[in-house]
């Protein structure tokens, strides 16, 4: 019988490759103190904030995990990025190495007010 998927960020964890579990802990912490009021959901079986706007997403993986912003917070932080692997959407983090908490903090913050800055723009 096939395991049933996380339907939560902590269920999705719990489920993580173990010498994963405290990076995606922390990470999931830190993201959670910028967007306290984000609107947490497991969408295409990865975790996502939602603030109304997709905020950020996170994906655990064999030995790493992907911090995937928006496409302006990966562009506005290119600069910082350069000593860390980054796909298209993604900051690649190894489980092996520190987690930059402080990059992924103003990172995560950038997002959050360029989202809602946008929002506030919009046009209807």
């Amino acid at each position: 019988m096939a395991s049933k998927r996380p339907t939560t960020i902590a269920g999705y964890i719990r489920a993580a490759p173990r010498e994963g579990q405290p990076h995606l802990r922390r990470l999931y912490a830190i993201l959670k103190s910028v967007a306290p009021e984000a609107e947490e959901a497991i969408k295409w079986g990865t975790p996502f904030f939602v603030e109304p706007r997709f905020l950020f997403a996170f994906s655990a993986h064999k030995a790493h995990l992907n911090f995937a912003p928006t496409a302006a917070t990966l562009k506005a932080f290119r600069k910082e990025l350069e000593k860390h692997k980054t796909t298209k959407g993604t900051v690649q983090i190894p489980y092996d190495k520190p987690l930059p908490e402080d990059l992924v903090r103003k990172m995560a913050d950038y997002c959050r007010r360029d989202v809602r800055e946008r929002e506030d723009d919009a046009f209807w």
